[in-house]
């Protein structure tokens, strides 16, 4: 070691962050063996009960280790060798991805998703796939593959769906950091249950593909981690102009990491506990008014006030049930009796819609995204709840009702995440305080057109404002 350089203690690896981490692998204080061996020791003590993280890759990942190891430093990506979790939903080259599905349960895949390879062009090294309902369809994280994930707070309640696994490894120490996809809320939801931080980025901002869909506008992959910096760190690394992916962005010219290590604060701030489309539970309400209220001591202006969504639940669904028969269509005319029953309500209303509905929700789209675009010409930033409800039973499938308002299907619940969905922009849960029974809140933060680093900015102010032990576990 440099004598110039600060020791470095190898005890509780599991509680550091990833940003040290790296910092201690680029300066060789640690090695990626060394932080595989800790992952794998803690989920033999953690993962039994929780089930985040049901496919393991250690012998790929130390491959991998090995021949990065070959390699200086400075040239092992941004990550060099720190171990990463996907979901079982992108493909890894060489590691069973089921989808959660049993038509394709043992299925190995021959070639890695364009974000795995970025991310392991990146130096991260690949060690498990996390838990995801089946096809990533639901707000709890259960399938007839694997089973059911538990929230680590509390193993009687959901870690919601369909990033749940993600979540869940994080929050119980079996990760640092863990890759989440997002459409319904899929990677937000979990975030908030577990007490993590998780992003869904611009459209573009990580290449997805290979894909029959590749103009789809909805679904994204997006950072998870334990604290802002990290999953800032993270999309760094996931981030990459790629050719094949029609959305795709190039790097910012300033990382994200260095910009939300700014910490540039918002000057004027719409805060509303339901964005006036949903009920919301009073006490998930006022936890994140609280949080929303702390800018007012940083300086800026907060309004109660939300953009007008009128119109988003019919857009948001049909649009929804149209990428489902698109994408799963043909699986289910082949395989009928294999999918639950979410899937196949979202499947047959595609397969019946007509040009006329699907016009519509596309007209209904436009008009919300220009409303979005004016109210961010006067917000810096708009903030509401993560999810209406605190975390519910894990054997419920998903919440049915809210305040005495009765959900007539399995997405209803997730408005308040699907309506940002619908109008394309970047939004991140952040961990804002906890339930009278001790179960985390996620404050949801919304950003303007391709505004990723000024919300990750945004965001670790408010992290360092609330003060949250995010590394506790």
């Amino acid at each position: 070691m440099n004598k110039t350089q600060k020791p470095f203690s190898k005890t509780n690896l599991i509680a550091r962050s990833a940003l040290q981490l790296v910092a201690a692998l680029r300066r060789e204080q640690v090695s990626p063996h060394e932080l595989l061996d800790a992952l794998e020791k803690q989920i033999s003590l953690v993962d039994g009960v929780i089930n985040a993280l049901p496919t393991l890759c250690f012998e790929r990942a130390r491959k991998h280790a090995d021949t990065l190891m070959q390699k200086p430093p400075s040239q092992r990506g941004l990550l060099c060798g720190l171990p990463v979790a996907i979901k079982d939903l992108n493909q890894v080259a060489g590691v069973i991805i089921s989808m959660g599905s049993p038509i394709f349960k043992g299925r190995v895949a021959s070639n890695s998703d364009y974000m795995v390879e970025q991310i392991e062009k990146q130096g991260g090294i690949i060690y498990a796939i996390s838990n995801s309902p089946e096809f990533g369809a639901g707000g709890n994280t259960f399938n007839d593959v694997y089973g059911t994930t538990r929230n680590p707070k509390d193993l009687a309640m959901t870690v919601a769906g369909s990033s749940g696994g993600a979540a869940a490894a994080l929050s119980s120490g079996s990760a640092w950091l863990a890759q989440g996809s997002d459409h319904a809320g899929s990677l937000r939801s979990p975030a908030g249950y577990c007490g993590i931080v998780g992003m869904r980025p611009s459209i573009g901002r990580v290449a997805k593909g290979p894909s029959v869909l590749p103009y789809e506008s909805m679904g994204v992959n997006g950072p998870m981690a334990r604290d802002v910096e990290d999953v800032a760190l993270f999309l760094d690394a996931m981030s990459e102009e790629d050719p094949r992916d029609p959305f795709s962005l190039p790097k910012p010219k300033i990382d994200f990491l260095t910009t939300t290590q700014m910490r540039k604060r918002p000057l004027k701030v719409a805060f509303s506990p339901d964005l006036g489309i949903t009920p919301v539970d009073p006490e998930i309400a006022s936890i994140c008014e609280q949080a929303a209220i702390k800018f007012k001591g940083m300086g800026a202006q907060v309004d109660f006030v939300s953009p007008d969504f009128t119109g988003v639940h019919s857009s948001y669904q049909t649009l929804r049930a149209h990428t489902f028969a698109m994408s799963l269509g043909g699986l289910y005319k082949n395989n009928p009796s294999s999918f639950k029953a979410d899937i196949v309500e979202n499947i047959e209303r595609g397969l019946n819609l007509t040009a006329a509905d699907i016009a519509q929700a596309e007209i209904t789209r436009g008009v919300l995204r220009g409303r979005m675009a004016v109210f961010f010409e006067e917000y810096d930033l708009l903030l509401c709840p993560t999810s209406i409800v605190p975390p519910f039973p894990v054997e419920q499938r998903y919440v049915d009702s809210c305040n005495g308002v009765e959900f007539s299907n399995y997405i209803d619940w997730l408005a308040i995440v699907y309506a940002i969905t619908l109008v394309s922009l970047p939004a991140l849960s952040l961990p804002c305080g906890l339930t009278a029974s001790g179960m985390p809140v996620g404050l949801q933060m919304i950003s303007g057109h391709r505004g990723d680093a000024e919300l990750l900015s945004y965001a670790l102010s408010l992290q360092d404002e609330l003060g949250i032990d995010k590394h506790s576990l």
